[in-house]
């Protein structure tokens, strides 16, 4: 069985607790998109933990974890993580990397960089990971797949010929020094030695596993509001975000997904210049940023304060729609718990009209948000294990947004614990 956790929003929605959790019962955990440009936060046994490549299930020593074909493979960070989660006491973990995979290169980095550099004012918020050079670089067909690193003959002239190409660049329209062919070269035989240990036919191992009847969780990157194709773009990701892509990704038979879990914060947040309908600012949004989350809404990648806004169920909605969701997982719930009455966006309004479907981006710009008011339930649900024992008003929060949104919230998230966590049975089907 196939199941996919994703985000229905901006990213920062909480997958990673909720992979970790999910964890428990699968058997293979894969990566199946985007870099180290964005992180998942676990809590678990071991302690905290941001993670930025390696799948969230890392932490049970039953899976077996799987960076997919579809995954920026920055090499150095990802056994830098390895040895991060080693060093804090966790089993080392067991790790397939795939054969066609591709490698987030030095010069990656170096052009993201460059590149917000010289735009400016007007640049797209980039964490400077190298993702956008990198996906640029896989579909012009001058990537390097990690099994080029085994072809010594192939990989020297490749190192060449790439590098005229990229020197050009960074004579005419950056300034900045130019790559060395050699230098580059050697690095690509140090990647080489520290993956090749790991290095596998991802897609015969996971086809296999479906065969044996093994449970293989999907774990998504940011979400569907970063999709290149279906969100907020140009403020977008490289990549998409999107569960179908999964089979993609990890190298799956496409009717393969039997679950979707599309995991929504009980507001919202986001990392990174686009529009955002329901953001707050000021007080207001300090007060929401310093309580968000368990350490506060900060970036686990960047460290840069989130945008925090109130939840938004057009946004939403859309997001799960996009996903093909089947069950919605609902986090950060007893973050609310300070607030009198808590405004939720159940509409847009763009050139004097009401909307409640998700525009493209030019729309998005001028809308305004629609706001109705629900009373807060001013108490703290941590340690609430069953549904009905949270207060009315929560309860009734949860209800409303998920007749809003039209998808059932299955999963309520009340702690960053992956034992803090309420199952409820939902009416909407």
């Amino acid at each position: 069985m196939v199941k996919a956790v994703v985000g229905a929003n901006w990213g920062d929605e909480g997958k990673g607790k909720i992979t970790d959790m999910m964890a428990k019962d699968a058997d293979i955990i894969v990566r199946f998109q985007g870099g180290a440009n964005a992180g998942h936060t676990i809590v678990n046994d071991y302690g905290r933990f941001a993670l930025h490549t390696l799948p969230s299930g890392v932490f049970y020593g039953h899976t077996t974890s799987v960076i997919g074909n579809g995954v920026a493979l920055d090499i150095p960070k990802l056994f830098n993580e390895i040895k991060s989660i080693v060093d804090e006491g966790v089993p080392t973990p067991k790790i397939l990397v795939s054969d066609r995979a591709q490698i987030v290169m030095p010069y990656h980095v170096l052009f993201d960089q460059y590149e917000e550099e010289r735009l400016g004012k007007a640049s797209f918020g980039s964490t400077k990971s190298g993702i956008a050079p990198f996906y640029s670089d896989k579909y012009a067909k001058i990537g390097f797949q990690v099994q080029e690193l085994f072809d010594e003959e192939t990989l020297k002239t490749k190192v060449q010929r790439v590098c005229e190409t990229k020197n050009v660049l960074l004579e005419h329209l950056y300034h900045k020094p130019a790559i060395n062919p050699d230098e580059l070269l050697e690095t690509l035989h140090e990647y080489r030695d520290m993956v090749a240990p790991y290095v596998a036919d991802v897609g015969v191992f996971l086809n296999q596993a479906l065969k044996d009847g093994k449970t293989i969780l999907l774990e998504g990157q940011l979400g569907t509001l970063k999709d290149p194709d279906h969100g907020i773009y140009p403020m977008v990701t490289s990549s998409s975000t999107l569960a179908p892509y999964g089979c993609i990704g990890a190298g799956l038979p496409a009717q393969s997904i039997e679950q979707v879990v599309t995991v929504c914060k009980a507001y919202s947040s986001a990392v990174g210049a686009g529009a955002f309908v329901s953001e707050i600012f000021g007080d207001e949004a300090d007060e929401l940023r310093r309580r968000g989350g368990d350490k506060g809404e900060f970036g686990a990648t960047t460290g840069r304060p989130r945008r925090v806004g109130w939840f938004d169920c057009v946004a939403s909605k859309y997001g799960c729609r996009m996903q093909g969701t089947s069950d919605v997982a609902f986090t950060v719930l007893d973050v609310l718990g300070y607030l009198d009455e808590i405004p939720v966006c159940v509409g847009y309004e763009i050139d004097g009209e009401v909307t409640t479907e998700f525009p493209v981006t030019t729309k998005l710009e001028k809308a305004k948000p629609v706001f109705k008011t629900l009373p807060g339930w001013k108490c703290d649900i941590r340690g609430i294990r069953n549904y009905e024992d949270l207060p009315e008003n929560c309860r009734n929060y949860v209800e409303f947004i998920e007749e809003q949104i039209g998808y059932p919230i299955t999963m309520v998230s009340n702690g960053p614990g992956r034992d803090e966590i309420i199952y409820r049975k939902s009416n909407i089907k």
